[in-house]
């Protein structure tokens, strides 16, 4: 469970919150809340595939709940396979594919193991890494495109409770509804874009850096494990990718 994203979250709506203080039953109003939620979610239905629109409960899900590997241990294995495949040779990893979790490493060194050319092992752990960012570009980009969508969807309420107010000047009780609905429509909208919708989009896109860097750190390990690779060598080569602080060698 991602724990940023939930303080995070709780930090923003919080500090809103402690803003409004006693208040808070001003800010709720039904008919603003529809309008905007509402509307962005018929907007989105509009933008995209009706597929795409369901996937996203399942991007919000992966937003809290998600994990990945570190760099450090990803390489850590792929020295310790290294060293497996320099005593015994490249078949003795069939016992090890079995046991690993990550199963783009376990695909790639399935397709070694099977004797593939290193090209064609290559071209298509690349093809999958591709297909993996555009569907991770999706995600994100309907988010991002949720963070529109609120709050334009809060300004044709904040009209609307306009144009209902100027409707109704001779009649005082009718202005309070209506500026009501002009103003927490912008709020809502706002609201919803700055704390949840950017923000998720903005890590989604980190997350899916962060994903794809820890897959090609493991074409580059595969490959030197075809090529037979001092494990020494390839694990110098591999921590490369990572900042030095979190460079750690297997030989110390």
């Amino acid at each position: 469970m991602d724990i940023a994203t939930i303080i995070g979250i709780l930090v923003a709506f919080g500090l809103v919150a402690s803003a409004i203080g006693g208040a808070i039953a001003s800010f709720i109003d039904v008919p603003s809340m529809l309008i905007v939620i509402g509307g962005t979610v018929g907007v989105l239905l509009v933008g995209y595939p009706l597929p795409k629109c369901i996937s996203v409960i399942g991007v919000v899900i992966k937003t809290f709940m998600y994990k990945i590997d570190s760099g450090a241990d990803v390489i850590a294995k792929l020295v310790e396979l290294a060293q497996v495949v320099r005593k015994d040779g490249i078949l003795a990893l069939e016992s090890e594919v079995g046991n690993i979790d990550n199963q783009f490493m376990a695909k790639g060194l399935q397709m070694a193991i099977d004797g593939q050319e290193p090209a064609a092992i290559e071209d298509i752990l690349y093809m999958e890494m591709d297909k993996l960012s555009e569907r991770h570009s999706v995600g994100a980009d309907m988010f991002t495109a949720l963070g529109t969508y609120a709050p334009s969807m809060g300004m044709i309420g904040t009209l609307v409770g306009l144009v209902l107010m100027l409707q109704n000047m001779s009649d005082p009780s009718s202005i309070g509804p209506s500026m009501s609905v002009a103003l927490l429509t912008t709020f809502y909208g706002a609201l919803l874009a700055n704390i949840l919708f950017l923000p998720m989009s903005g890590k989604l896109k980190t997350r899916s850096k962060e994903e794809l860097l820890i897959h090609e750190i493991i074409i580059v390990g595969i490959q030197s494990l075809v090529a037979g690779e001092n494990p020494r060598v390839m694990e110098q080569k591999l921590l490369g990718y990572l900042p030095p602080k979190e460079r750690k060698s297997s030989f110390d």
